[in-house]
């Protein structure tokens, strides 16, 4: 769809936005009221959005559900600032967030049930599900204090429904190339003093891209019985997952390559990236006079077995292509003990200490093969029977935080929290029991120390019944070791096989949050200013893909969102960003010329970004969704010499409730649009496409 047909659609959808101001408020509506809903991502403590100076969102399970999403692309799809490229270099079933301006791999914290879902590495996002969820709470902005893993642009908390919720359902689904799945979910009848619930799903994905695909199945126990005073939490989650991966389609200067066919692949034949999860946590939540203990310990175990390609050359001339076959194992700790304490009815604190330990062990090897640029076969290639790179990293997240919270009076609220960090990591690489000479040791140990923290302050200068105005206003300072990526094809990082510096960042972020026409409407703008020092990038040395320090970097925006709730069942939420992130200093070479990079803006980083989507969802007759995105232009490359064009995608759903059943059909990027939407780090200038246009068709049971 063209962006002036878009930008037309989206002011339409806007409409009500201004009439909700202008007109007189409707009788109230039977479904509930934002203000109802609470987050604990911010503070761990629950408030409602509207008290915490931060911009946050919740999206529930029923909302989510009445939108027919079912990834994280589709549930973040309308929120302010927010863009989810679908698929990425783990695979069609990943995605790769953006938060800020700002679209690297770790930037952002996931957590699902208060457990940083990656640990110690990287978000887990591939074997991420959304079934049976009960809310989804997104924090915009830094998070320096609560976990281990720390974020500087975002933190998705995905929230699972309670063992003690009774309600279930069971589904089957089916659509375009060949995709479907059965899922469903129940409370089971009590055992043994266990509140329990058990959810599970299998199904398949096709996409129109050659060879491309993921199966997956994964199953979830949640349990919780009274023991003592307090209650114990136990939760058992597998997951297996195997992908059919696509390829990135390469750049030739300003463009994508027109050489290369929309969805050729060019993996060899039988190319897989399969993995295995293991997820297992127990907490205990025990009442201390006017304050909780919680406790958490959980353990994560991955394993994964790689063979997959990318193209190296655009030549023709054979080999043109290369490759990686290996198997990689990951294993996190998370532990987390922390005092949520109310002295009264002004203070608030919450105090504790965590450790984040992540593991990991690598063996593969590197190989070249000859790919057709046009796809026309799969090459066979026959994979490495001997592993020749060895790859191990160790590393250790300590924390011990405090966190306040001050109301002097009804219409102040000050918050601030500090944590103090120790970090160390250890890494081997090379070939196995190769022989090291004295010194080559040096620089793959690594130990910090370091503060961290935020204070932010929120005011309320005007309030009438559910009606109120509120400004706030907030400053963070953030640490996090450098990323890591276990790679078998890679070049040794810039500057030898040194662990990277770790990225640090100070930001600013001040805004207004507003609810109006009783309660009806909630209108929020913010802006941001942010620093960042030695931000990871992914850049090619010697032709091979390789992680380095990126210098100082500035990212400055704002977000605007606004969300209404029209008479009966229809409902709205519309947004809009301004991003603008840019190199302050990045000396690099390209071509053995040295760069510099100060003032260019960072690649695959829209400075444009708006939404809009309407739901109408009663609880029986017809259910009707429709929403659009928007994403303007970006740079391709870090010099800023090659511009892709902006895009829109359109989705909707129809479908019809009885008292127990649903059908309905929806419509993904329904414009068939293929825009470039994130830059593989493995296959350079390359990047992946949003995902054609899909249909499906869906029968729910609820019972």
């Amino acid at each position: 769809m063209p962006l002036r047909k878009s930008a037309v659609f989206l002011w339409l959808l806007y409409a009500p936005v201004v009439c909700a101001q202008t007109s007189p408020s409707p009788s109230p509506s039977p479904s509930p009221s934002r203000s109802e809903y609470v987050e604990v991502v911010a503070t761990r403590i629950p408030e409602t959005p509207a008290d915490v100076p931060a911009a946050i969102d919740v999206l529930t399970g029923d909302e989510l559900r009445d939108r027919g999403a079912t990834d994280l692309h589709e549930a973040l799809a309308l929120l302010a600032g927010v863009d989810v490229a679908p698929g990425g270099d783990n695979g069609p079933a990943a995605s790769v967030p953006e938060f800020w301006g700002l679209k690297e791999f770790d930037a952002f914290l996931l957590v699902v049930d208060g457990v940083p879902w990656g640990g110690a590495f990287n978000p887990a996002l591939a074997s991420l599900s959304l079934d049976d969820v009960e809310r989804i709470e997104v924090l915009r902005g830094p998070a320096p204090v609560m976990y281990g893993a720390t974020s500087f642009v975002g933190v998705v908390h995905v929230v699972r429904r309670s063992p003690a919720d009774r309600r279930g359902s069971a589904g089957v689904s089916g659509g375009s190339y060949g995709s479907g799945a059965i899922r469903g979910e129940v409370g089971l009848p009590r055992w043994l003093g266990f509140d329990s619930r058990l959810s599970a799903d299998v199904g398949r994905e096709r996409y129109r891209d050659d060879r491309s695909g993921a199966d997956r199945g994964h199953v979830l126990w949640r349990g919780s019985r009274a023991v003592g005073s307090g209650r114990l939490r136990l939760d058992l989650d597998g997951t297996w997952l195997d992908q059919d991966p696509a390829s990135p389609h390469p750049r030739q200067g300003g463009a994508l390559s027109d050489r290369v066919p929309l969805d050729a692949n060019h993996n060899p034949d039988g190319a897989f990236l399969n993995e295995r999860r293991f997820f297992a946590a127990a907490g205990y939540d025990h009442g201390l006079g006017r304050g909780t203990w919680s406790t958490t310990l959980s353990f994560t175990r991955s394993s994964q077995d790689v063979f997959r390609g990318f193209l190296a050359d655009l030549g023709g001339a054979a080999p043109d292509a290369r490759g990686q076959r290996g198997t990689i194992g990951v294993s996190d700790l998370y532990f987390d003990t922390h005092l949520a304490w109310a002295a009264a009815e002004r203070w608030k604190l919450v105090a504790g200490v965590d450790h984040l330990h992540g593991g990991a062990e690598g063996h593969g090897a590197a190989f070249d093969y000859f790919a057709p640029l046009d796809g026309s076969f799969a090459p066979v290639v026959a994979e490495p029977t001997v592993f020749d790179k060895d790859i191990g990293d160790r590393r250790e997240f300590s924390g011990l935080y405090a966190f306040g919270e001050w109301n002097p009076s009804p219409v102040w609220r000050l918050q601030a929290g500090a944590r103090l960090n120790r970090t160390a990591e250890s890494r081997e690489e090379g070939e196995p029991n190769a022989s090291r000479g004295a010194g080559e040791e040096s620089g793959r140990e690594r130990e910090d120390l370091r503060l961290s923290g935020s204070a932010g302050l929120a005011w309320t200068p005007w309030q009438r019944g559910s009606d109120r105005v509120r400004l706030f206003a907030s400053y963070s300072d953030t640490f996090k070791p450098a990323a890591l990526d276990l790679n078998f094809a890679a070049s040794e990082p810039a500057g030898g096989e040194r662990i990277l510096e770790p990225e640090t960042s100070q930001a600013l972020e001040a805004g207004i949050k507003s609810r109006l026409a009783g309660g009806r409407l909630d209108v929020e703008l913010s802006g941001f200013l942010m620093g960042f020092r030695n931000l990871v990038v992914a850049q090619a040395i010697g032709g091979l893909p390789a992680l380095a320090n990126a210098g100082r970097e500035r990212f400055k925006g704002i977000e605007a969102t606004a969300v209404w709730r029209l008479a009966g069942h229809l409902s709205g939420r519309a947004s809009y960003s301004f991003h603008d992130a840019r190199f302050r200093d990045y000396l690099t070479e390209f071509d053995g010329v040295p760069t510099q990079l100060a003032g260019k803006r960072l690649e695959m980083s829209a400075r444009h970004m708006g939404s809009a989507g309407l739901a109408y969802a009663p609880p029986r007759g017809l259910v009707a969704t429709a929403e659009l995105r928007l994403v303007g232009s970006r740079y391709f490359d870090k010099r800023n010499t090659a511009l892709a064009p902006g895009y829109a995608e359109v989705s909707t759903g129809l479908g019809w409730r009885t008292g127990k059943w649903e059908a309905r059909v929806a419509g993904r990027n329904l414009g068939d649009e293929r825009a470039p939407v994130s830059e593989s780090e493995l296959g350079d200038s390359q990047y992946y496409r949003l995902p054609a246009r899909r249909v499906e068709l869906s029968i729910l049971r609820r019972f």
